[in-house]
C-alpha cells in the first residue's frame, strides 16, 4: 500500500525519462556493455602495483547510457539501480574472474569505503549496495574490511598524478585476519588509484590476492 502511494507521489522515471520503472528493456539493450579485464601486467604498466586484476562490466567512455545509469545511481540518489548494475558485474565474471586454485580461497567481497562525511551527505555508499547485491547473487560473504583515514575529495576532477597522490595511505584495514582473497567493489574506476590504495592496505595485513570489480572502467 505504502509503495503504491509513493509511486503516485514520486513516480519512477527511467534513464530516458519514461515513467513507471528505473530502466526499460530498450535501455538495457542500449547500455553497450563490453566486459573489460586488466591483468597484473597491464596494471603494472599503468603504475597500479598492488591490485592483481581489474574487471569491469563495461566502458565508461563508450556507453553514454551506462554513464547516466551510474550518475543517477550515485548522485541522484537512486539506490534501486544498484541491483541492475550489480547484475551486469555478475554476468561478466565467468571466464574473467580467475582466482588462484588454493584451499580456503573462497573470495570475500569488500566495498570501497566512503569517508563518513560523504556517506552522511549522500545517504548511502554505492559500493556497499553493489557488494551486497553481488553477494546475494553469488552467495559470497560481504565484509567491510576497510576504512578511510581522511577525506580525499572528488577524484573525478583530478588528473592522473593528482589522483594517485590523493589516495596514498588513505585507507586502513580494520581486520587483523582478513580472508586471503578479497574482491574490492566500486561503481567506477578511472585510473585504478583508489582500488590500488585499498589493495595496498589489504596486503599490508596479509591478503594474498585482490581483484577489483566495477561497473565501468575508463
Amino acid at each position: 500500500m505504502i509503495s503504491h502511494v509513493l509511486d503516485l507521489l514520486f513516480p519512477k522515471h527511467s534513464l530516458t525519462g519514461e515513467e513507471g520503472q528505473w530502466i526499460t528493456e530498450d535501455e538495457r539493450k542500449r547500455l553497450k556493455l563490453t566486459p573489460i579485464r586488466l591483468d597484473k601486467q597491464l596494471l603494472l604498466k599503468r603504475e597500479i602495483k598492488n591490485l592483481d586484476c581489474l574487471i569491469a562490466a563495461g566502458s565508461y567512455q563508450d556507453s553514454p547510457l551506462l554513464r547516466k545509469a551510474i550518475r543517477s545511481f550515485k548522485y541522484k540518489r537512486m539506490p534501486q539501480l544498484g541491483t541492475e548494475l550489480a547484475e551486469h558485474i555478475v554476468r561478466c565474471l565467468p571466464g574473467l574472474l580467475l582466482l588462484p586454485q588454493r584451499k580456503n580461497f573462497t573470495p570475500v567481497l569488500c566495498p570501497v569505503p566512503l569517508h563518513w562525511t560523504r556517506s552522511f551527505h549522500r545517504g548511502f555508499n554505492q559500493a556497499q549496495i553493489l557488494a551486497q547485491e553481488i553477494g546475494k547473487q553469488k552467495n559470497w560473504k560481504v565484509e567491510e574490511l576497510l576504512k578511510r583515514t581522511r577525506r580525499t575529495g572528488h577524484q573525478a576532477w583530478r588528473k592522473r598524478e593528482e589522483r594517485l597522490h590523493a589516495v596514498q595511505n588513505a585507507f586502513v584495514c580494520t581486520s587483523t585476519a582478513p580472508a586471503p582473497c578479497v574482491l574490492l567493489v566500486d561503481d567506477i574506476s578511472s585510473t585504478g588509484a583508489t582500488l590500488d590504495a585499498c589493495a595496498k592496505a589489504l596486503k599490508k595485513v596479509g591478503v594474498k590476492h585482490v581483484v577489483g570489480l566495477v561497473v565501468a572502467y575508463g
